[in-house]
């Protein structure tokens, strides 16, 4: 239950940054790798890294450690691992092209988030 308000956390902090299309699916089912996914999208890679550094940075305030951190130079598509949540991060186009949201979810994964008004929100 811990990492589930933590993956929320995460996609708050990315709403409150104006990140689009945030989505928090539960994986564990599906994958020993991580629990969680949270992906979120910025308009353009400034926008990208920008989210991923102020996430960086809320973060390591509340202790949570980054395992490891890969596409933060090109700001494309940014991948976070922090153990039991995986974030990423894309610029909108890559979004689309690999459909994540799609591969990873069984239709009952998602979370809700009561902070996104789903219906202005949803990246498809």
């Amino acid at each position: 239950m811990k990492d589930k308000g933590t993956a929320i956390d995460i996609a708050r902090l990315l709403y409150e940054r104006k990140a689009q299309g945030i989505t928090v699916l539960n994986v564990a089912h599906l994958t020993v790798l991580t629990d969680y996914l949270v992906i979120a999208s910025g308009y353009n890679a400034l926008q990208v890294k920008a989210l991923a550094d102020y996430l960086d940075e809320k973060l390591g305030m509340i202790g949570m450690d980054l395992r490891r951190i890969e596409g933060a130079s090109d700001g494309r598509w940014i991948v976070m691992d922090y153990n039991n949540i995986i974030v990423h991060i894309f610029h909108q186009e890559d979004r689309e092209y690999y459909r994540l949201d799609h591969l990873w979810s069984d239709g009952q994964n998602r979370l809700t988030l009561p902070f996104v008004d789903e219906s202005a929100d949803v990246a498809e």
